[in-house]
């Protein structure tokens, strides 16, 4: 399955599962996958590349069975120092697709191809502190399905969205043709201008699971960026 087809009426919401309740993980995403979710974000860090160590395959295996029975993908960010080493692990796991780091390699076409060997979809992915046009030239080696630009520091959950990150967007949409996803502080105050600048894929964590309803909080972000 191609990212365009992952993309409905022109955005998608993406719940980050990092920010999730895990005594509650699976009944919250029957719960987000009744109110019409179909994409969800799984965050990997390595405990180099971030300071924490996050979920793993383990927790993937968990969920893959129920998210894919109902058509569901699991879009995985590997914010880790040796991408290729984890991406047939994450394959076996359920996982559809996979982002690496622009400043994770040096060669982005070949760990791109490693991706696709194990059949995943491939993303990039920027820090705040790399430009889009170094970005643009990673995506443009791998032949990204996808461009992700993180709008906080990767790592942490629940830290503050970065207002410059509206323009870095903008300039990305000028340099590439595949879809931008955002994340990193993305909510109800920032999604629609990101809209507007040119991403189409938001990943939200806070803005969702820190609600007491996270698929009420779902519905209202989704019918927002529309």
């Amino acid at each position: 399955m191609g990212w365009p087809v992952w993309i409905r009426d022109g955005s998608e919401v993406e719940p980050s599962l990092y920010a999730a309740d895990f005594r509650r993980l699976g009944e919250q995403v029957d719960e987000l996958l009744a109110a019409g979710c179909r994409v969800f974000h799984f965050d990997t860090g390595d405990g180099h590349f971030v300071p924490p160590v996050t979920i793993g395959p383990v927790v993937l295996r968990s969920i893959a069975e129920g998210i894919h029975a109902v058509g569901g993908v699991l879009d995985c960010h590997l914010m880790v120092t040796d991408p290729a080493h984890h991406f047939e692990e994450f394959a076996a796991s359920g996982a559809d697709s996979v982002t690496f780091h622009v400043e994770a390699t040096d060669d982005p076409a070949r760990v791109a191809a490693e991706a696709r060997g194990h059949g995943l979809a491939v993303g990039v992915s920027l820090s705040p502190g790399t430009s889009p046009e170094e970005a643009a030239t990673a995506a443009e080696a791998a032949a990204a399905d996808l461009v992700l630009l993180m709008s906080i520091w990767p790592g942490y959950s629940g830290q503050s969205f970065m207002p410059e990150s509206v323009g870095r967007v903008e300039r990305l949409a000028e340099l590439v043709s595949c879809p931008i996803q955002v994340d990193g502080g993305v909510g109800p105050s920032n999604a629609r201008a990101l809209r507007d600048a040119g991403a189409s894929l938001l990943v939200a964590g806070s803005a969702i699971f820190s609600d007491p309803e996270p698929a009420g909080a779902y519905r209202r972000l989704a019918a927002l960026v529309a």
